[in-house]
């Protein structure tokens, strides 16, 4: 299974390269899969490469829903008896 994110760029750094945000975590990731990415777009992110820009609303939406999911690591519930 992958898991692709949308991630909103802070910076753009040399060599093709962008520093991305993720709900205060910061990282830099490649761009050179996707063309003419500007500081305050979003794209989606996996294994550390830009797949594709988003629209800003539907990133939104998309990060509105991750906020949303229960905390995995708030722990397991208990077995139900059966």
């Amino acid at each position: 299974m992958c898991l692709a994110l949308p991630v909103r760029v802070v910076e753009r750094v040399d060599g093709g390269n962008a520093i991305v945000d993720l709900d205060g975590i910061r990282k830099e990731i490649s761009l050179a899969l996707v063309d003419d990415v500007q500081v305050g777009d979003y794209v989606i992110v996996h294994v550390g490469y830009a797949l594709a820009k988003l629209d800003p609303d539907e990133a939104e939406r998309t990060l509105a829903l991750f906020a949303a999911m229960p905390d995995a690591s708030a722990g397991t519930p208990e077995p139900r008896p059966v």
